[in-house]
């Protein structure tokens, strides 16, 4: 079966040095692009990721720093992976709250305005989770009956996810074949933020999700606690949390002149 589309969307997956999202980096990205008319084009980097890859994290995906040595860093990529995607919505596996989050990191240390403004994202391990509960290898032998050659390689785990999506839209009837459904049903809770620092309640309304603020209107700390502001900012947070904090701050700014 073909998905649904109404613009192409960029499934992805990322093997990294670590699941820090604000401090490691990209060691290998693969990209598979599928568009409405049902073409594919895929593409998979290695990258340099300026940083030692620890041990631990070798022995699950297999790239050394040797492997990574002469390879062009994230930022001398930049470009060409955010023109593959600048025009999809995304879907991964995990990707909510891992891919995505650590590739916009990425993307803003390379000074590309990376957000989700115009897309949706579908995340494959959601679905999966809510209907099944299992892992990826495991979701690509119960809906696609195959074992899964080369798990915890970007290509091979790129290319199962979107097999496994397609499976999962052919088996259950209460999943549309609509990629704006299928954001919503992988989707968790909302937040303004890719790493859940700042949730919205019943109101739409951005809330502080951690910390002494827990549950307060980010406007409403801003305005009181203006400090938070620069502590927030010279902490140790994910860049888009601190883009999206900049912008409600610019935002209630703009609205008092208004």
């Amino acid at each position: 079966m073909n998905l649904n589309l109404t613009k192409p969307i960029c499934f992805f997956d990322l093997e990294t040095t670590g699941v820090n999202i604000s401090k490691d980096r990209i060691v290998e990205i693969s990209i598979l692009k599928v568009f409405p008319n049902g073409k594919e084009d895929s593409k998979t980097w290695l990258v340099n990721p300026e940083m030692p890859i620890p041990k631990e994290v070798i022995a699950i995906h297999g790239i050394t720093d040797a492997d990574v040595a002469d390879k062009p860093t994230f930022k001398e990529l930049a470009k060409e992976i955010y023109n593959m995607i600048k025009d999809s919505d995304l879907g991964g596996f995990n990707s909510n709250k891992f891919d995505i989050p650590l590739l916009a990191e990425e993307m803003l240390r390379a000074d590309i305005d990376f957000d989700m403004k115009n897309r949706v994202a579908v995340d494959v391990q959601t679905i999966f989770h809510k209907m099944e509960q299992r892992t990826l290898s495991a979701a690509y032998k119960f809906y696609c009956n195959e074992e899964l050659e080369g798990a915890h390689g970007a290509e091979a785990d790129t290319r199962a996810t979107f097999e496994v999506l397609k499976a999962q839209i052919a088996k259950y009837d209460e999943i549309e074949n609509d990629t704006k459904f299928l954001a919503e049903f992988s989707s968790r809770k909302q937040f303004a933020d890719f790493a859940g620092f700042i949730a919205y309640n019943k109101k739409g309304e951005e809330c502080f999700s951690f910390g002494k603020h827990k549950g307060k209107l980010v406007t409403e700390v801003l305005e009181t606690e203006p400090g938070y502001f620069g502590w927030l900012l010279n902490a140790d947070f994910p860049l888009y949390t601190k883009k999206v904090l900049t912008a409600i701050k610019l935002r209630n700014f703009n609205n008092k002149l208004g």
